[in-house]
């Protein structure tokens, strides 16, 4: 559910803004982990050398779909719920290996489809796959995560 909230959003962005292509994507993709490790050590480079317009946008799709220091709505529900403590490094770096996954998949993906059929393989491919459940609007979608031992209260 991470990866289609992910995919979900940089296509919706695409769709938007057709500058920010596959190319960019790899850029926002590399921008999302420097901003990642960022958290976890505490300290964000200044990498603004490195962002565009296009990559940015991208980026923040990328960032909406989990990341609750960018999604405000993530934030709160983590909060509420007691899912997290923003301040755990260890807490975070726990919360954030399902996101960093997910993106290393979509990364490869981009790859591969770029080799394959061009410079905006990736999303002529998740626009044929999953294009037509994706609506046409600017709302970032996003899903949260919930460890098993945490979840179970929703289940019972």
């Amino acid at each position: 559910m991470v990866m289609f909230s992910m995919e979900s959003n940089v296509l919706k962005i695409y769709r938007h803004y057709p500058a920010s292509n596959s190319r960019r994507l790899k850029e926002a993709i590399l921008l999302v982990f420097h901003r990642i490790n960022g958290y976890l050590k505490g300290e964000q480079d200044d990498v603004s050398r490195f962002e565009s317009p296009e990559n940015l946008r991208l980026r923040d799709a990328l960032l909406m779909a989990f990341d609750p220091f960018t999604n405000e709505e993530v934030k709160d529900v983590l909060s509420a719920e007691g899912l997290i403590d923003l301040q755990n490094t260890a807490e975070l770096q726990n919360y954030f290996k399902e996101p960093v996954q997910c993106i290393r998949r979509i990364y490869d993906s981009v790859e591969h489809w770029e080799k394959r059929s061009g410079s905006n393989g990736y999303f002529d491919f998740v626009e044929g796959w999953m294009g037509s459940k994706i609506e046409h609007d600017d709302k970032m979608n996003y899903t949260i995560g919930f460890a098993p031992e945490k979840a179970a209260k929703y289940f019972e």
